[in-house]
């Protein structure tokens, strides 16, 4: 299993294969935590974010099963750094945590089948599905600076079938496996992939397990996913 990861070192801003803490690029080797800092693997266009496509959460917020993919959009601003603070909103006070398994485009495709997906996705990593619940329609809700914590890296792996927990401040509040989501990942890029051309970088999130919870100012948040790590940051 291959891994990719994106650090800040002296040299600049650089991209390379990830194994154990040290990132291989052509300008060297980097040693996170000494010679390099971990920042977001990608830097998308875009985030395609899908909802309700896990039967325990659906069953706890009432829902309905969806038939087809329930997305929405977050902005390029949404970007959040794994290990750095997120900012707590100004204009709520309910501020939620969302573990999600995405995935990250490798070239730009449009319209492609369920079978031809694993082309033109480089791998999958985690993101934090930041949501105001306290606003107005999900836009509001969702789609606000720093709103998707993502990493902490890229891992080339089967997206099926992939344990997940969610601890805040050490205390686990989300388990589930992939194998549960009602659309499986393929499914999912192949459906929006017929109604928006992906760029290279581009992040498609697949749905949170159920008990989404509240964040406080000072909370810590630790998203694992099986075969790719921790994302990990705390409230400012």
């Amino acid at each position: 299993m291959t891994k990719y990861a994106r650090v800040r070192t002296d040299d600049g801003i650089v991209e390379g294969t990830y194994d154990d803490g040290v990132v291989t690029a052509d300008e060297g080797e980097y040693v996170v935590g000494e010679t390099a800092t971990l920042l977001a693997p990608t830097v998308p266009s875009a985030f395609y974010c899908v909802g309700r496509n896990f039967g325990a959460k659906v069953e706890q917020m009432d829902y309905d099963v969806p038939e087809v993919p329930d997305f929405f959009i977050k902005g390029p601003t949404s970007l959040h750094d794994p290990e750095v603070p997120i900012p707590y909103p100004s204009f709520t006070e309910e501020l939620t945590y969302a573990g999600e398994l995405a995935a990250v485009i490798d070239e730009e495709c449009h319209d492609i089948e369920e079978d031809e997906v694993d082309d033109y996705v480089k791998g999958y990593t985690i993101m934090n599905d930041l949501d105001c619940l306290d606003q107005e329609r999900r836009t509001a809700r969702k789609a606000f600076d720093h709103s998707a914590p993502l990493g902490p890296v890229i891992a080339d792996i089967d997206p099926v079938g992939l344990d997940m927990t969610t601890h805040i401040n050490g205390e686990l509040r989300q388990e589930d496996n992939t194998a549960n989501m009602f659309i499986k990942p393929r499914e999912v890029v192949s459906f929006l992939s017929e109604r928006f051309t992906f760029a290279p970088g581009d992040v498609i999130s697949f749905g949170s397990p159920a008990n989404p919870g509240l964040l406080e100012r000072g909370d810590e948040c630790v998203i694992e996913y099986e075969g790719i790590g921790q994302l990990r940051n705390t409230v400012a």
